[in-house]
């Protein structure tokens, strides 16, 4: 049977991901950033999963405005990095792991998750990013990675206890796979940051930090954050903290924290990261 072993959330930050690419990672400004993802670099080495379902957002990359699905998953077997106005990120071709995938949109439509199957679309800084800090500059992927999609940029956006309740979803589904996999969940965006208007440059290091307080062991307290309050404390960009808390749901009620990282700033963001172990 699947398991669900671990999960890491983390901000995707498209500048990290040129930082990376160009070789600034030891540049002042940068150096503090990566260096608060030594820990995962080398934790995943002794922990590899066979997959990874890896929950980000897509910005207007491939889903552009006439196409906004709520809970979208890649159902391609392969994915390019996007374009994104800067040429493609020199980074390794994301591989589905296409029978788990159909396994889980199976289990999601029969508890009454309406998601959309996307066969075809390149993934952006949102999917590529965390793949960088996690596994490094590598010839390869180490592992398959499903991208699942969360449409945090246009209203309705779902509500954290909707979110939460898929990441229960996605780990009853894992759970009935029957094939022997070890799977990890990862939750991407955030945190507080707004990149235009008149707040462009907000950052709520107090939220943040107690977000983090709450994630490893009072996760559901943070269920009935809602999409005002992300707005008003976090930023217009700081609603992608719900997809958190699909990862955090997935894990189940027990973790064990190994990391936690927290900088301000990375290019106007928040960087947020944690690492957990699942207990159960």
């Amino acid at each position: 049977m699947a398991r669900i072993s671990a999960g890491i959330a983390t901000s995707h930050v498209p500048a990290i991901g040129a930082a990376f690419d160009l070789g600034k990672t030891k540049d002042p400004y940068w150096a503090p950033v990566f260096e608060g993802y030594d820990f995962v670099k080398e934790w995943i080495k002794d922990n590899t999963p066979d997959v990874v379902i890896l929950v980000y957002n897509d910005h207007a990359s491939s889903l552009m405005m006439d196409i906004v699905p709520t809970f979208a998953m890649g159902f391609a077997d392969e994915f390019q990095s996007a374009d994104e106005g800067w040429g493609r990120r020199p980074v390794p071709v994301v591989k589905n792991h296409i029978e788990l995938a159909a396994h889980i949109a199976e289990q999601l439509v029969i508890d009454e998750f309406d998601i959309t199957l996307i066969n075809e679309m390149d993934v952006d800084h949102g999917c590529t990013v965390p793949l960088s800090l996690v596994f490094g500059d590598v010839e390869e992927w180490p592992c398959k990675v499903i991208p699942f999609v969360v449409n945090v940029s246009q209203f309705p956006t779902p509500s954290g206890e909707r979110c939460w309740k898929i990441g229960e979803a996605i780990r009853n589904a894992v759970k009935t796979f029957p094939e022997d996999l070890n799977v990890q969940v990862w939750g991407t965006g955030g945190m507080s940051h707004q990149l235009h208007g008149t707040r462009a440059g907000l950052i709520n290091e107090e939220f943040d930090r107690r977000f983090i307080d709450l994630l490893a062991h009072e996760p559901e307290e943070l269920k009935y954050i809602t999409r005002l309050e992300y707005l008003r404390e976090t930023g217009t960009e700081g609603i992608e903290l719900i997809m958190w808390l699909i990862m955090r749901a997935a894990l189940g009620y027990g973790v064990e924290e190994k990391k936690r990282f927290y900088r301000v700033p990375a290019s106007n963001t928040a960087v947020g990261h944690v690492v957990y172990e699942a207990k159960s």
